[in-house]
Formats: C-alpha cells, sequence, structure tokens
C-alpha cells in the first residue's frame, strides 16, 4: 500500500468534491434554507486507487464549498442533480459522479497498462420514500440511478453503464446530539461488460506470468455500505464518513487486477461558511 500527502491537483478536487458533495448539511428539518451558500476549507481523504485494488492513496487538500437549492438544480448533502420530477413520495432527477484517475505506475497490480482515465458518469436517479417521520426530520428512500460513464478527456470514451440501486436512511437531529446528521446507504453494484471491462481486463498484449490474459464480463459488482455524520454551525459546517465495498462475488472475481475484495474509504471535512443567500428557501428532505 503506497500513501501520499497532496496538495490540490484538478483530480483530488475532483475526488474531494464527489466524497462530500454527498454530505453537504443544509437546513435542519421543517427550516428554511439559504438559495446558496459558499466557502472553503480542506478536507483528508484515504481510498483505493479503484474498486478492488490493493493500493491506496491519502490526501490533504483544500475545496471550496458551495450549496444551491434552485426549483431544478441543487447542489447539497444529496449531490449535484437538476430536479425533473418532485412528488412527495417520488423524484426524478439527473445525477452525476465522478472519480480520479489512477496511474499504472503507482499500481503494482497494473504495471505497464495504460492509466485508468478519471471517468464521469451521468443519467437519470428515481427515488421513492418509503416512510418519513411526521416531523420529516428522517426517512426511509430507495435510490436508484443508471448511470453512462465517459472518460474525462477531450474526447470523451464511452464506457458502459452503472446501475447502483440503494436504501438511504437520514435521521436529522441525533439523540441526546442536536444539530448532528447521520446518513446510511447500502445497496449493490452493477456495471455492463464496456464497464467492468475498463477496470478489470487485462488485454493479451499486457499479459505476465504474474497477470493472465483476462477479459471481464457485465453483471454484478460488489456491495457497497456507506455511513456518514455531519453539523452545520453558524458559520461552518464539520463532516465526515466512511465507506466500505465487499466485492466477494463479483463478475470480475477472476481477474488479476482484483487484489482485495475488502476496500475502505473515510474522509473528514471542515468548511467556514463565507457568504449566503439573503433569499430563503423550504429545506429540501
Amino acid at each position: 500500500m503506497s500513501a501520499s500527502l497532496l496538495m490540490a491537483r484538478p483530480r483530488e478536487i475532483a475526488l474531494g468534491v464527489l466524497f462530500f458533495a454527498l454530505w453537504m448539511s443544509g437546513a435542519r428539518a421543517g427550516e428554511d434554507q439559504p438559495l446558496w451558500e459558499f466557502g472553503a476549507g480542506a478536507t483528508a481523504l484515504s481510498f483505493p486507487a479503484y474498486r478492488g485494488s490493493d493500493t491506496s492513496e491519502t490526501l490533504l487538500l483544500p475545496l471550496p464549498y458551495v450549496t444551491y437549492h434552485g426549483k431544478v438544480l441543487k447542489s447539497d448533502r444529496h449531490g449535484v442533480r437538476g430536479q425533473l420530477f418532485e412528488s412527495d413520495r417520488f423524484d426524478l432527477t439527473v445525477s452525476a459522479a465522478l472519480s480520479p484517475p489512477a496511474p499504472s505506475k503507482d499500481i503494482e497490480a497494473r504495471r505497464d497498462m495504460p492509466d485508468l482515465r478519471a471517468t464521469f458518469e451521468i443519467g437519470p436517479q428515481f427515488d421513492a420514500t418509503l416512510w418519513r417521520s411526521p416531523n420529516r426530520a428522517r426517512f426511509l428512500k430507495i435510490l436508484v440511478p443508471v448511470r453512462a460513464a465517459y472518460t474525462a478527456e477531450r474526447s470523451p470514451k464511452h464506457i458502459g453503464w452503472v446501475l447502483s440501486p440503494k436504501l438511504n436512511m437520514d435521521i436529522t437531529d441525533l439523540p441526546g446530539m442536536p444539530g448532528w446528521n447521520l446518513g446510511l446507504l447500502a445497496g449493490p453494484v452493477f456495471g455492463d461488460r464496456e464497464q467492468n471491462r475498463y477496470f478489470y481486463s487485462v488485454p493479451s498484449s499486457f499479459a505476465t506470468p504474474q497477470r493472465p490474459a483476462y477479459e471481464a464480463s457485465g453483471g454484478y459488482a460488489g456491495m457497497q455500505y456507506l455511513a456518514s455524520i455531519s453539523k452545520r454551525f453558524p458559520r461552518f459546517w464539520v463532516g465526515g464518513f466512511v465507506r466500505y465495498d465487499n466485492l466477494t462475488g463479483a463478475t470480475f472475481d477472476p481477474s488479476p487486477l482484483m487484489r482485495e475484495r475488502d476496500n475502505f474509504a473515510a474522509g473528514i471535512a471542515l468548511f467556514w461558511i463565507l457568504a449566503e443567500s439573503s433569499t430563503r428557501v423550504p429545506a429540501d428532505d
């Protein structure tokens, strides 16, 4: 396992935004919130080079803090998304995700293979609220994003589709911990043949005695579990998360690039709120 302490490069900024966009805390349930907020802070992250890798990085980097609660475009603890349809129980949004590049020179399993490019995913997400407390401070949802994946380069290359349905529970104002919010996510990940080939196939031209040729197929890509906690103070926000991936039974398990069936990622962040809108809008669930 290798580790490095780095300051902000484009890929680390993208990764930090990817992780912490999901857990930025807005107003408490039932309260109005600013239309937008802007700030700055720092985060420390530890994550695998890719799911199933035995190489990881540890980073310290500065990040901006931005939330926006428009009627269509939203950027908050649920990520960056476009609201296409909303009812009391159902939502249809356009959601996106990012992943950083992984230089093969830093990953023993991929030595002398082409680098993994940074990727971005975009597609529709359907949300259904299964349960909500009367004061709307707690809820249980099922989230079903279906995203097309592309490499992030001058001429993006389509690298398949990803489906990752998850159960999501949010608890605002933890018992005995006023103002602290807990988020829990759990569910399987599925990738089509093109997606799994990008990360786990070994072309014959890059095969070695220790790394035999392998062709990945589409299908089940493991389980993912995530827990996050955060609190918004008057002028700053603090939060953290732990993510666990279990790849036992994944369709690409025989790949020589699969080195670990258990992966952990974690991070903490502290942001100062420098400015906010005087316009107030209802808090999102």
